[in-house]
Formats: C-alpha cells, sequence, structure tokens
C-alpha cells in the first residue's frame, strides 16, 4: 500500500513536493488544497486540486499532509491546527522560533495521536545534522554554518508581506574572508553581520513608500535587523528577467583538535549546490514524510524534529538492503 500525500498550499515549495512524489515508488499524490479557487491553479500533472475548506473532509484518504505556507505567517498557524487530523511534515524555518512552534505543535499532535515534523529541509534539516554529528565527534572545536549565495525562500516571503510590496527576491552571501579563516583553522569568533550580507531586490507597488518599505526590511528582527543588507528597487519586469532562478547552498563546518595536547587539526565540512531551493527541499520534506508514516504507524505520537528520526525510516529499503549496499 502506497503513502498517501496531500499538499497544503502550491507555490514553488508545493510545486516541488508534486515532483518529488513522483520519484518515490511507495508514494501517490491524493491531492493539492489551496487558498484560492480550485479551478485557478495549473498544477504541473493531473493531480486533483481541491479548496482548504474540503481538506479535514478527506482526512481518512491521507497518510501525511506535506505543509507549503510560508513560515512568517502561514506555518504556525496551518501547522498547529492540522496536526489535530494529520501526520505533517513542514519546513517552518525561523530559527529563533523553532522553540515555541516544537511546543505549539507538539501539544496539538499529542492530542490527536499524530506524528508532526517540523524544520525539515536542508537549514533548519540537513544542516541541522551535520552540525550534531560535528559537535559530537570534535568535541573540541568549533561550529559554522554559512548560507549563500542564493536565494532564501523565506526571507523573500517576508518581503512580499511588508504593505507596498509587489514582489521581492533576497539573495544571502557569505563572506569569503570568513569562510577562508574557518577552512584555514584559526578558529574566529563571527558575529552574524562578519559572516553574510543579504541582498534584496524588491518591486514595490505603485505608489509605494519605498523609503518605509527599505527600512522594515533593513529593521525586520530574525530576518534582516542582523545583518548589513542592501535593497534595490526594480521594475518586474527586471525581477523575471534577471531573478527567475531559485539556486542556494551553503556550508556547515566544524574545526577541531585532537591528541593529548590539541596538536591535530581537523575539519569536518559539509556542502549543498541547489539549482533549486524548493524543489531540494521538497526532496527532503517527501524523505521525511516517509518516517512520518512509519512512526506513527508504530504508535508513537507528538512534534518531531529531524534528530529525532533514524536514518533507516527515511529509506524505501529494507535494513537488510541498507546493510548490504549502504553500510
Amino acid at each position: 500500500m502506497k503513502i498517501r500525500i496531500g499538499i497544503m498550499g502550491y507555490g514553488n515549495l508545493g510545486r516541488g513536493i508534486e515532483c518529488a512524489v513522483r520519484q518515490n515508488d511507495d508514494m501517490e499524490l491524493v491531492g493539492v488544497f489551496t487558498r484560492r479557487a480550485p479551478e485557478d491553479v495549473e498544477t504541473l500533472t493531473d493531480v486533483p486540486v481541491y479548496h482548504v475548506d474540503k481538506l479535514i473532509e478527506m482526512k481518512d484518504t491521507i497518510d501525511v499532509l506535506m505543509m507549503c505556507g510560508g513560515s512568517a505567517t502561514d506555518l504556525p498557524k496551518q501547522t498547529v491546527e492540522y496536526a489535530k487530523y494529520f501526520n505533517v511534515v513542514d519546513s517552518f524555518d525561523t530559527h529563533a522560533k523553532i522553540p515555541e512552534h516544537f511546543a505549539n505543535v507538539d501539544a496539538s499532535a499529542m492530542e490527536s495521536g499524530k506524528i508532526a515534523m517540523i524544520s525539515v529541509g536542508w537549514d533548519p534539516g540537513m544542516f541541522s545534522l551535520n552540525r550534531l554529528y560535528g559537535n559530537v565527534i570534535l568535541r573540541d572545536g568549533n561550529d559554522y554554518t554559512f548560507w549563500g549565495k542564493g536565494v532564501s525562500q523565506g526571507h523573500s516571503d517576508a518581503i512580499r508581506r511588508i504593505d507596498g510590496v509587489q514582489d521581492a527576491k533576497q539573495y544571502t552571501i557569505p563572506v569569503d574572508a570568513a569562510l577562508d579563516a574557518v577552512r584555514s583553522c584559526e578558529n574566529p569568533t563571527l558575529t552574524t553581520r562578519q559572516k553574510h550580507t543579504r541582498e534584496c531586490f524588491v518591486v514595490a507597488k505603485e505608489g509605494a513608500d519605498k523609503a518605509r518599505i527599505e527600512e522594515e526590511i533593513k529593521t525586520m528582527p530574525n530576518y534582516f535587523a542582523d545583518y548589513d543588507t542592501t535593497v534595490h528597487f526594480i521594475s518586474q519586469e527586471e525581477l523575471e528577467r534577471d531573478h527567475a532562478g531559485m539556486h542556494h547552498g551553503g556550508f556547515v563546518l566544524r574545526t577541531g583538535k585532537t591528541g593529548l595536547n590539541g596538536e591535530h587539526n581537523h575539519v569536518i565540512e559539509y556542502s549543498l549546490k541547489l539549482d533549486s531551493n524548493p524543489e531540494f527541499t521538497a526532496c527532503v520534506l517527501t524523505a521525511y514524510a516517509r518516517a512520518a508514516y512509519r512512526m506513527n504507524k508504530e504508535g508513537m505520537k507528538g512534534c518531531k524534529t529531524v534528530f529525532d528520526v533514524a536514518p533507516a525510516y527515511l529509506s524505501p529499503l529494507s535494513g537488510e538492503e541498507l546493510r548490504s549496499h549502504l553500510l
């Protein structure tokens, strides 16, 4: 029996999930659920589209619901609400608010007996795992994470929610000098501002106060306030022509010392180079949907993160196949 997947929200991430499910033979897509008029939503395949009002009445036909809204305003409400009815997976990526989000979702999922996987993706997600692995292996050391250069979906979405903004793309850019210092085992102490810069390309609505928009961007807590941020106002045509891609990536490093006197240096580095941020994120969510389904079938419930999932739950292969081919 295949794992039945539903998609809540149909933007870049929702389209990525639609593609990712097709690459997993043990899954099938039940439908896309949207707040828009279903007849106005054009999907990549022939998957049915339903209005969100139909979602709860279809709860017995969906094993895992993929939450594809934004972290700024959608997921804090939607994941909590739908964990009352479904196993859910979300990509909540506001790092500072993860503990609060976890507590809210956990209360909902514990009551319903469902599994809710939050903050799944590549960061938080795959990068989180690599930070943990590096930390437990090199106990005398330092953690470093760099993102980009690439488009941040969450930060771009946060800009688009500002009054007067029509469209926007935001790029996160690592500072090369800081990255080189880490790789050289200099173990620098770096502030947030010293590690990255942020560059924003914004299409303002006609008559909008651009000075106010720029100030709101640069002072936005958890997103831009702690970074050197540059804001460019451009036309919609320029945005579509020059900033259509969704590439991203980054690096997780752990530097450490071993030996009686710390005489040997070591660097663990994990990197990603992504042509499509949302499509790669969707692939990670899809693997964790399998884990959520399996864990709930075994009687587990409540909110989980990538730290709580044994790797074998992610794979369609059996334990014997994993030991034979990947161990």
